[in-house]
């Protein structure tokens, strides 16, 4: 079954608004097995709406469209899909009497422009929305059929999982499908892709990389007969190819994985953060429970903080500057005594857009100080992609991946300069 995705608003065509409507939905259809052949936005103009329907469903068989069904006069997808299908739209008398019923539930004033959401194209039928005021609407077209779910991501995750995707489910006869999605750190795109030749020619086998910055995750999807059972195999080979490199899965990040670790441990770790701001205590601090791992943290931005607060020696700052492996060794060591934690963790760097003290863009240093020493990786520079001002957030993203991984791999007694794929880091270790 074929199937395109049309969202709608001019909030998401002008980039007002990130949309990610189309990223689940995406991600929802393919894990059920449903092939998503497009995906267009398009803004709150009406005939632009009919156009994007039919010419979906002149290559599809199905159109799933986002948005345009609220109770303003620019929420026009009703209207579209009405006259997509040569009908009127009809007042819902049922429809209009739940919603006078939710405002009055709620003490409020019902607005006759409200109303405008109990209007559905004749012969539409009403996808149930128990989590919001507009329904969604099925509306068959000459081309194929069209389900127009609401814009509100709660909403439409709601009417999607309990109506839509059964029913695709059941027209298309679905095969079985079982995915799992791997995620991993510090290896390139190209080097997952060529350990993993020999997974992409299993029969009925399908990889996706999925990269970010100095992460990957890798999307296996199995069909067919014992796909589950199947799964479980080519999941053992992909690990067994990739090796310590794979950190987690799913919706596992590397802060949550860190977590973990320490949590079984019985240890902390607290951060001294140049170059990131606090990005790496953020992360640390995004799992519930975190505050049973993670002590606390310095962001030492201006130099002369990072020689009051953690102790680096003036003499090193003032001869190297603040961008140097022992200022990451001196900052580590300095937070970890400081706060009484376990692990020290620290980052010193330049993020751009400038080079630093004669450092160039993407040169950072790592520091890990751990019960009695200190240790830090250096690298020679981060992989840089492109020029401008946009690199400063993917330098600082990668930094706090690297650090990270860092630390995981020091938890599980794993070599910590090993990058699988990226420039091998210099060990420094110093007592």
């Amino acid at each position: 079954m074929r199937v395109e995705l049309l969202t709608v608003g001019d909030e998401l065509l002008l980039g007002d608004t990130i949309n990610g409507n189309a990223a689940w939905l995406g991600r929802r259809l393919a894990d059920h097995g449903v092939e998503v052949t497009r995906s267009v936005v398009v803004g709150d103009e009406l005939d632009v709406i009919v156009a994007a329907v039919e010419s979906a469903l002149d290559r599809a068989d199905a159109v799933i469209t986002t948005g345009g069904l609220g109770p303003t006069y620019d929420d026009v997808t009703r209207d579209a899909l009405a006259k997509a299908a040569g009908v009127a739209l009809v007042r819902d008398p049922a429809l209009e009497r739940r919603l006078r019923e939710r405002v009055a539930r709620a003490g409020r004033e019902l607005q006759p422009m409200a109303l405008r959401m109990a209007d559905v194209p004749e012969g539409a039928r009403l996808l149930a929305n128990s989590a919001g005021s507009a329904p969604g609407l099925r509306v068959e077209l000459p081309g194929g059929v069209a389900y127009a779910l609401p814009g509100v991501p709660f909403e439409m995750h709601t009417i999607m999982d309990e109506v839509v995707l059964p029913e695709l489910a059941e027209i298309a006869g679905l095969p079985s499908v079982a995915r799992r999605t791997l995620r991993t750190a510090r290896l390139w795109e190209s080097v997952i892709a060529t350990r993993l030749a020999e997974v992409e020619a299993m029969d009925g086998v399908k990889l996706a990389y999925l990269p970010d910055p100095a992460e990957v995750k890798i999307r296996i999807t199995v069909a067919g007969r014992d796909a589950a059972g199947r799964l479980a195999g080519v999941e053992s080979r992909v690990r067994e190819l990739l090796g310590p490199s794979v950190y987690g899965v799913e919706d596992e990040t590397l802060g949550l994985v860190v977590h973990r670790l320490l949590l079984e441990r019985g240890e902390t770790v607290a951060t001294a953060e140049s170059l990131t701001g606090g990005l790496i205590g953020a992360e640390l601090t995004a799992t519930p429970g975190s505050s049973g791992t993670y002590a606390g943290g310095m962001v030492t931005y201006a130099t002369d903080l990072k020689q009051r607060l953690l102790g680096v020696p003036g003499d090193l700052l003032a001869e190297h500057g603040a961008v140097h492996p022992d200022v990451a060794a001196g900052m580590a060591a300095g937070v970890r005594d400081a706060v009484g934690a376990t692990y020290g963790l620290a980052v010193t760097g330049v993020a751009g857009p400038d080079p630093q003290d004669g450092r160039p863009v993407g040169t950072v240093y790592i520091g890990l100080a751990g019960p009695g020493d200190s240790l830090t990786v250096v690298g020679p520079k981060l992989p840089v992609p492109g020029t401008g001002p946009e690199i400063r957030a993917v330098i600082r993203r990668m930094t706090v991946v690297h650090a990270l991984e860092l630390l995981r791999r020091r938890l599980l007694g794993l070599d910590v300069a090993d990058g699988s794929g990226e420039a091998r880091a210099d060990r420094e270790d110093r007592g």
